[in-house]
């Protein structure tokens, strides 16, 4: 008889398995004629314009949290000319790239795994598809997409929204000129600093559109099934950020950035 302890780590694999067919099938349509521009531009539109209010909120908090609470312990030290270099390096480096992308986790992987849940639930996909029409490139491959180019766009924003908050919470304590705040912010900042974030950011995009749609499109039959889609996509994908920025932390080091 089977040990019942090998059952968890067959599911595992199985599903790691499946993950794979699924983007191999994400692969296969993304190179087809008669990409669906329209969608495309919808999504991008859903994504990103309407996850830039929070986004903006996000990044002006961080900046303004991480100000206030470095701001003693750099005094402590005479070292108060150090916090707009120490900021901005920390907000682009990873605290931005990260944050943002566990908010689009739980905003856009949640949004994405209901509505395709729901779609498969009402068997609009299996209505596709009879039609003859490729619910994969049209439903998958343009959500994914605009998730890879929508999260890097929406962490810069994020960055510089951050830049204001931090200057706001500075201000609160001292009297400091714009002028002299983003000439140290941005003249601290290196492009070694930003473009291993930017590269990490477009993994977090993937992962976070991926993992929404792959538990969307194969949610079981029944209400619940949406559910559990959304709730399993926001776990799945801020487990992959985290681990994807684990990762891409130890190249950084590695190539010396």
């Amino acid at each position: 008889m089977a040990d019942a302890s090998t059952f968890p780590l067959k599911s595992i694999f199985e599903e790691a398995g499946n993950q794979v067919i699924f983007m191999g099938r994400f692969f296969r349509n993304l190179f087809r004629w008669n990409f669906e521009w329209e969608e495309f531009i919808r999504q991008c539109y859903m994504i990103g314009y309407r996850s830039l209010p929070l986004v903006a909120i996000t990044g002006f908090i961080i900046g303004f949290v991480i100000t206030l609470q470095s701001e003693p312990t750099m005094k402590a030290f005479g070292a108060e000319s150090f916090i707009p270099k120490m900021v901005a390096i920390s907000l682009i480096r990873e605290i931005c790239p990260v944050v943002i992308a566990l908010i689009c986790a739980g905003k856009i992987s949640s949004g994405i795994g209901a509505e395709l849940g729901s779609m498969q639930v009402s068997e609009q996909i299996d209505a596709m598809e009879v039609s003859g029409s490729n619910p994969v490139q049209y439903l998958v491959v343009t959500r994914i997409l605009a998730c890879i180019i929508m999260v890097p766009l929406l962490t810069l924003i994020a960055d510089a929204v951050g830049f204001a908050g931090s200057y706001a919470g500075l201000n609160l304590s001292q009297r400091v000129s714009p002028i002299l705040f983003f000439n140290k912010a941005f003249n601290s900042v290196e492009f070694g600093d930003l473009l291993p974030a930017f590269f990490k950011t477009i993994f977090f995009g993937f992962a976070i559109g991926f993992i929404g749609c792959y538990k969307g499109y194969n949610s079981n039959r029944g209400t619940e099934s949406v559910g559990i889609a959304a709730n399993s996509a926001v776990v799945n994908a801020s487990l992959w950020i985290i681990v994807i920025d684990g990762i891409a932390v130890q190249l950084t080091n590695a190539l010396g950035y």
